[in-house]
């Protein structure tokens, strides 16, 4: 078989992906980590896998304001077929759980301004045991795009890993066949962690818009700091195969279920957000608490995921506890370039961790400097250069998150805005600005250090 894999990528490979779907990276709410393959409806009848449960969901993304923000899918998973296809060899949603329909429901969503996600597997069978996709790949593609499906993810259990690299470029040339734009998203390197020397994403990006590379997660610290240290490892392979219409998936949002703080989630979204991850929450949108939303809907945070470059940001400094990303984000122009920058407190058991930040030591060195925002405070730090600093006090779990545009092609609009409540942040800057020719000290604070 190894020895065929090349013939027959070669002759796949002619068709590359073609669909012009996700420049940004996707945001939407997906079921499984909230509600994984709940099908006692009588049991669990608001928090079952049926037509409803999407349907709340859909409704808590219009009400609550999310797609205004981006948040614009709906997407099913698995456990929503019936466990056998019908005489054609046509997927059936199951009879009971949705009634309506999936055509009928992606309707449903269509008329809120919504898109339909749905789930399927390469294999012989989906992981929770329903009908997979193996050998049906064309009437499986044609069904999707019959159903108006706007998003497909394509799980890989029971299938021979062998068969991946065959398998997943066929269904996209089968969802291309289609006519119907439909969003890709394949868990194609998720099953070779442990032959990281088979993955590919050069030749994954030609055929999947996103892919999962690493386990599931679920609602707790240990498996987001699990995700975020395989990132962080493999962060050269990973940034240069990342970008518009192919986005590697660190996995789901858990904000707002039991188990995370909120400082948790506020590094969970920081460090998506810095790497311009696809943001798809899992989680109960009809209860979730007013800080979680408002976390999940910090536009400021939204703005530098969506930028429109589409940079991961890079682990650039790492201490046993603190982590510092830096991401390149618009505006930028040649050698001027604006960047967002975080810094990530990995122990959720020890005190608050005093880190300096010292802005030409992560890269930030125009002369001319930049208009710092601290993202989570909501704060204008004005303009800084090279050589000044900044302090923070991180929260245990906890995260910082900044914005630097630079100053030499962005002039903020209106006053700057100081907020001096903020115990958490430091501001600091040199003592003499002499070594500059024109020195604006109107956007300085005239102490050398001031709390924020």
């Amino acid at each position: 078989m190894r020895l065929l894999l090349p013939l027959i990528l070669l002759v796949i490979g002619v068709y590359g992906l073609d669909n012009g779907l996700g420049r940004t990276p996707p945001m939407g709410w997906m079921s499984w980590t909230a509600f994984y393959c709940e099908i006692d409806c009588q049991k669990h009848p608001t928090g079952c896998i049926n037509e409803q449960l999407y349907k709340d969901m859909a409704d808590q993304l219009v009400s609550g304001g999310y797609d205004k923000l981006g948040y614009k899918s709906v997407h099913i998973d698995d456990c929503w077929s019936e466990m056998e296809r019908d005489s054609n060899g046509v997927l059936v949603a199951n009879k009971t759980r949705f009634p309506s329909g999936m055509k009928t429901l992606a309707k449903y969503m269509h008329d809120r301004g919504l898109k339909f996600g749905i789930y399927e597997d390469y294999g012989t069978k989906t992981c929770g045991g329903y009908p997979g996709s193996y050998k049906h790949e064309r009437t499986d593609a044609q069904t999707f795009a019959a159903w108006d499906v706007d998003y497909l993810k394509l799980d890989g259990c029971n299938i021979d890993q062998a068969m991946m690299p065959i398998g997943y470029p066929l269904f996209e040339k089968e969802l291309n066949a289609t006519g119907r734009p439909i969003m890709y998203s394949c868990s194609w390197p998720a099953y070779l962690i442990d032959h990281p020397e088979l993955v590919n994403y050069h030749l994954i990006g030609k055929y999947c818009n996103t892919w999962r590379n690493f386990d599931d997660i679920n609602s707790s610290w240990k498996s987001i700091i699990s995700i975020i240290s395989y990132y962080d490892k493999n962060q050269d392979k990973h940034i240069p195969t990342h970008g518009p219409g192919r986005w590697h998936d660190p996995d789901m949002l858990v904000i707002g279920n039991k188990g995370i703080t909120l400082d948790m989630s506020i590094s969970q979204f920081t460090v998506w957000c810095i790497w311009s991850a696809p943001l798809i929450m899992s989680n109960d949108l009809r209860i979730i608490g007013d800080e979680f939303k408002g976390v999940l809907q910090n536009k400021e945070a939204i703005r530098i995921n969506q930028d429109p470059l589409g940079i991961m940001g890079r682990l650039i400094k790492n201490s046993t506890d603190i982590a510092t990303y830096v991401k390149q984000i618009t505006p930028s122009k040649g050698d001027k370039k604006s960047f967002a920058f975080a810094l990530l407190n990995r122990n959720e058991k020890k005190g608050y961790e005093r880190v300096e930040i010292l802005l030409s030591a992560i890269g930030l060195t125009d002369p001319a400097g930049y208009y710092i925002h601290d993202i989570w405070a909501h704060v204008d730090l004005g303009l800084l250069r090279p050589s000044d600093s900044i302090i923070v006090n991180i929260a245990p779990a906890g995260s910082s998150f900044f914005r630097a545009d630079v100053a030499s092609i962005h002039q903020p609009i209106g006053r700057r805005r100081y907020k001096l409540d903020n115990s958490n942040v430091v501001y600091e800057f040199e003592k003499s600005q002499a070594q500059f020719e024109r020195p604006d000290l109107s956007d300085y604070l005239r102490t050398n250090r001031v709390p924020f």
